[in-house]
């Protein structure tokens, strides 16, 4: 058997599309005008071509998600998995998603594992979740490895929005104020400003420093833009090497607010991670190692590897945690006591939520103490402009009088 891609219609003329397995072509058009469909294209489904056409598809990950759980959902009723790929496909509004899930289908009918398929679109799902979900169908808990992953993905995904929800309103206004201000100084202060200097009267010294920045700023403006994407340029560079990423890591840890919102965001990924990977059966030294992938903070993940190595040496996990002095107490407590009690993975699970409500907190607090302060600052900053332009004029009124 063999499978093929249709593109047909049905009586009413709505277009259908999908797989479907036959021995050749004639006998699957044949089967398609048996259920009603009028075939107007069907065209075997190459693997190595869906892999040429669709290797370096990278899906959202709202879509991966909703797809996940959808297939944890049908291969849960019992539902065999080429068929739940194939609904999965069929039921995916993004055109890349159908395309992608069909392909899948494509590679598990002839013969793939799950997690050897979805390794031909690695931008897509990450060495996690392939690793996942060989652990799944190595033990017979596929639907509940995908049930799990679909929660990991929308809780990364829902405390993602948070922040980004957290920090655009800052971030608006700060790129507003600094457009502002830049207009104010380089266009509306020389305007102004002239009428005083025509006057030749001795001038304020702040409305003289406001006049000296203007025009600094408008001599100097271009270096400025160029020093800008040059240090943009280097930064990025620098990001590539281990050593600098390492040294700037450290550096935001140790910031009072921003260190310890990273800390718990990231101990809180390693932690669901884990306890998903402990959950679905897979080996604590390999759970280890990958979990500490996805930690983000070098400096946490360094942590992560030491504490690996000395759980390979026979340590238990929370004293190798404790050991490190960089992981919440919160973890280090909760995964004493899974160990003590056999239930490591709902300890993690739990530590898990503890660290994404402390992570919400002190992001809602940041968020809280930083849009205040962004707005005295720019309050200030218009105050200063709009003084050094009034100064003169109260000047030049006492001097009627």
């Amino acid at each position: 058997m063999a499978a093929f891609r249709y593109e047909a219609v049905d009586g009413r003329g709505r277009p259908r599309q999908g797989l479907l397995d036959a021995a050749t072509a004639r006998q699957a058009r044949d089967r398609l005008r048996a259920d009603g469909l009028f075939p107007t294209s069907i065209e075997a489904a190459a693997a190595g071509g869906a892999r040429a056409a669709f290797g370096h598809l990278r899906l959202p990950v709202t879509v991966v998600a909703l797809a996940t759980r959808q297939l944890a959902t049908l291969v849960g009723s019992g539902m065999p998995l080429d068929q739940a790929l194939g609904a999965v496909a069929d039921q995916a509004d993004d055109a890349r998603a159908k395309k992608l899930f069909a392909a899948v289908r494509t590679e598990v009918v002839a013969g793939e594992t799950l997690a050897g398929a979805l390794a031909r679109w690695p931008r897509t799902f990450s060495d996690l979740y392939r690793s996942l979900v060989a652990a799944g169908a190595e033990t017979g808990r596929l639907h509940e490895v995908l049930a799990r992953l679909a929660d990991y993905l929308e809780a990364r995904l829902a405390l993602r929005q948070k922040f980004t929800l957290a920090l655009i309103y800052p971030a608006l206004v700060t790129v507003i104020a600094i457009a502002v201000i830049a207009v104010l100084l380089v266009y509306v202060v020389p305007q102004v400003v002239s009428v005083y200097q025509q006057s030749r009267q001795t001038l304020p010294w702040l409305t003289r420093a406001l006049i000296a920045a203007s025009a600094f700023f408008r001599g100097t403006g271009v270096y400025w833009l160029v020093a800008a994407l040059a240090a943009t340029a280097g930064i990025a560079l620098a990001n590539r090497r281990a050593a600098f990423r390492a040294a700037w890591h450290a550096r935001l840890l140790r910031l009072p607010v921003a260190g310890r919102l990273v800390t718990a965001i990231d101990t809180a990924r390693f932690a669901s991670t884990l306890a998903i990977l402990v959950g679905s059966g897979t080996p604590l030294l390999r759970a280890l190692d990958a979990a500490r992938d996805v930690v983000w903070a070098l400096p946490l993940r360094r942590a992560a590897t030491a504490a690996s190595a000395l759980v390979r040496e026979g340590v238990s996990v929370a004293r190798a945690l404790k050991e490190q002095r960089v992981f919440p107490p919160v973890l280090t407590h909760l995964v004493a006591n899974g160990e003590a009690s056999g239930q490591l993975a709902p300890m993690l699970e739990r530590a898990a939520a503890e660290l994404e409500r402390e992570a919400e907190r002190r992001l809602t607090w940041f968020a809280a103490l930083l849009q205040p302060a962004l707005i005295v600052a720019m309050g200030a900053i218009v105050l200063v402009l709009v003084l050094a332009v009034m100064l003169p004029i109260v000047s030049m009124n006492q001097l009627i009088r």
